[in-house]
């Protein structure tokens, strides 16, 4: 390396904090981690406890610098790339924090890769071992079950997101703010929903700076409900406190309790937000093919990783999906990044993160976050025909034509078909059932709300949440995802509601409005006393935000407007007599029943009645027994009629358990536990 490139390596990895009287010689610069720093240690960790033959595990944090090269075709579908700053290299370069949970002898692992792809910076391997949301595990209660650790595997994580806040354990990441060529501000439009189911909230923090504090170059609006038309709030009523903050005036004023507020302004300096697609690329690149990084630092899982699967909840889900969209499951020598994906409720959206102004935090549901380039085609994995506009596209075109697609099992619950138009990632954009792809299979988790609800709480909403939970069916489809990926043994077949069986109810756009219906005749919704049915559905729309956005990411009309823009065809499953969902993997809670549990759900009197309750679903428990339901008249039988005794009960249970884990959608420790349950529950007890 002559002296002026040592030079230019110097000022690259200064730029990154990096002590440059380590650096080596080196190559030619290209898209991965140049270097892991090992900042703490925990052997072993879980206060040493141990975990089936596989032994004890310890824990790594810290950070890891790497450099992309705007200039190669994988990177450059990253929005304002070419805009970032660049090293002496030409590089651009990011920062983010790592996590590693790995066997302490590792030859006794079971040589997979368990990518945690993290929510907001919070991790969720935790819901595979049934455990407590931790980043940084160290109680021996903090492993739960040990499921992930008794079969080997080692567990990573990385900052990806970068509206993620740091509190210490978040995993978070740094990357650059695009500028102009001549160094000044990019400005652009800027949206923020605005919404406080409380009366507390006084300021609300933008999350952009406004480009300029004049009043007049922006907008604020409220409604109380999302069919209301928006009122403008007079200039005077409102105030910038700085550039990243306003307030409701006169000061101390609250915004008002479920009120939805719409803030439209000019907003400047935009992050490169899509680098966070290239981190996780190369950090799992970098921990299955690398010994070391470039001062030499050795990786702590050199030469033991064979296969990698990714894990992702909800906002991650929908990063993963883009993640498969703009290419990334190619590293920069070809070789396929994660060879399994187990996805659970990100429905066919994206995951805002790769356009001008990215606001990875926001995710459309009924009355949330709406108008945000969220739901834009492609939904789904084939490569299909947009009726609408005429596209042509997939998540997996990319990814088909470099040989590097994943084997892919995407979950969602009821709610993201109700809320998040999941249906599409089943279906052309027209809602013909499509065939499954050779390498995918999609799974509805009938009746479940989008995370786990309460039984015994309603929180804004009419009913009582659903607390159904996903984690035994998640846990049989990570071990079915294995033995596809490892053995080439096929995984359950796809369940979802589909045209063809008559289980899937289309929904009815409403034109000019967000929402749909989705009629409760043909549903076949019982009239339940005391519940509301308004049939209330997510409309997904063919939004227009401006002819720079398809093709470059850049948002010039923002928000876009709703009236007399074309829908897409979306449903939901068709429910029986008791108005639990028929298509799908019905667990226990739907399979042998104490109530109905629903995906959807509305807002009570004074947080925006009848609007729907965003992630929530319903719980609505049915009579003890047959009088009681008369007295009511509920036309779903009571317990009693039902299962006659407990007994009765625990037997339901049992048979519907066993069923599902002869399908190979439980494992016999969940399907034990199952039959604990029931067994220890009040149903019908004397």
């Amino acid at each position: 390396m002559t002296a002026s490139v040592h030079r230019r390596r110097r000022l690259a990895h200064a730029a990154l904090g990096l002590p440059v009287c380590m650096l080596v010689a080196g190559g030619v610069a290209e898209a991965r981690i140049i270097r892991i720093e090992i900042t703490s240690r925990q052997s072993p960790a879980f206060e040493g406890r141990t975990f089936g033959d596989v032994g004890a595990y310890e824990k790594l944090r810290g950070k890891a610098y790497g450099e992309v090269d705007p200039s190669d075709p994988r990177n450059a579908v990253i929005t304002d790339i070419h805009l970032a700053p660049k090293s002496a290299t030409g590089t651009i370069l990011y920062s983010m924090d790592i996590f590693i949970l790995k066997p302490i002898a590792m030859r006794k692992g079971n040589r997979r890769l368990f990518v945690d792809i993290n929510n907001r910076g919070t991790m969720r391997w935790d819901d595979m071992n049934g455990g407590a949301n931790v980043n940084d595990p160290t109680r021996a209660s903090d492993a739960g079950t040990g499921f992930l650790m008794n079969l080997g595997y080692s567990i990573v994580g990385n900052g990806w997101d970068m509206a993620a806040t740091s509190d210490g354990s978040r995993l978070t990441i740094t990357v650059p703010v695009a500028k102009n060529p001549d160094g000044s501000s990019i400005t652009g439009p800027s949206y923020e929903y605005i919404n406080f189911d409380n009366a507390k909230a006084v300021r609300y923090t933008l999350a952009y700076p406004a480009a300029t504090l004049d009043k007049s170059k922006a907008t604020l609006t409220v409604r109380a409900r999302l069919d209301d038309s928006p009122a403008k709030i007079r200039a005077s009523d409102w105030e910038y406190v700085d550039g990243k903050t306003i307030r409701l005036l006169p000061e101390g004023t609250a915004f008002k309790t479920s009120h939805i507020y719409e803030f439209t302004y000019t907003a400047r300096d935009p992050l490169v937000a899509g680098l966070g697609l290239a981190a996780t690329r190369d950090f799992v690149s970098f921990l299955r093919h690398q010994a070391k990084d470039d001062l030499g630092s050795p990786n702590p899982l050199a030469g033991d990783i064979q296969n990698a699967y990714s894990f992702a909840v909800s906002q991650s889900a929908r990063y993963i999906n883009d993640f498969q969209t703009y290419g990334f499951n190619e590293d920069e020598k070809g070789r396929r990044v994660l060879d399994g994906v187990l996805n659970w409720i990100g429905g066919g959206s994206g995951g805002n993160i790769n356009y001008r102004f990215a606001q990875t935090n926001r995710t459309e549901r009924n009355r949330q976050h709406h108008l945000y380039p969220e739901a834009v085609f492609p939904f789904a994995y084939p490569v299909l025909k947009d009726h609408l506009s005429g596209r042509t596209a997939g998540r997996s075109e990319r990814c088909t034509a470099s040989n590097t697609c994943p084997h892919a099992l995407e979950v969602n619950s009821a709610n993201e078909y109700w809320v998040k138009g999941a249906s599409l990632l089943h279906t052309d954009t027209k809602g013909n059932d499509l065939p499954d792809p050779r390498n995918v299979r999609v799974y509805l988790l009938s009746g479940l709300q989008h995370g786990t609800g309460n039984y015994a709480s309603r929180g804004v909403c009419q009913q009582l949440t659903n607390g159904t939970h996903a984690e035994p069916a998640l846990r049989a489809l990570l071990v079915a995802l294995d033995r596809w990926v490892s053995r080439g043994t096929e995984p359950p077949p796809s369940a979802v509601p589909r045209r063809a069986d008559k289980t899937a109810v289309l929904a009815v756009p409403r034109p000019g409005f967000q929402t749909a219906v989705v009629p409760q005749e043909a549903l076949g919704w019982p009239a339940i006393p005391g519940v509301t049915y308004t049939g209330l559905i997510t409309a997904r729309y063919r939004l227009d935000f401006g002819p720079l956005f398809e093709k470059k990411g850049i948002l010039s009309n923002f928000p876009p407007p709703v009236a007399d823009r074309p829908a897409y065809a979306q449903f939901v499953a068709k429910v029986d007599e008791d108005g639990n969902e028929i298509a799908g993997i019905r667990l226990p809670a739907v399979a042998a029943p104490t109530g109905t549990t629903t995906g959807w759900a509305l807002r009570r009197s004074g947080f925006g009645e009848n609007d729907g309750c965003e992630a929530a679903g319903q719980y609505i428990p049915f009579a003890t027994t047959r009088a009681e339901r008369l007295a009511t008249g509920d036309p779903r039988l009571s317990l009693e009629e039902r299962y006659k005794n407990h007994e009765g009960y625990v037997t339901a249970v049992t048979a519907a358990a066993r069923q599902l884990e002869e399908r190979r959608l439980l494992l016999p420790e969940d399907v034990r536990r199952y039959v604990a349950e029931a067994q220890a529950s009040p149903v019908l007890k004397p």
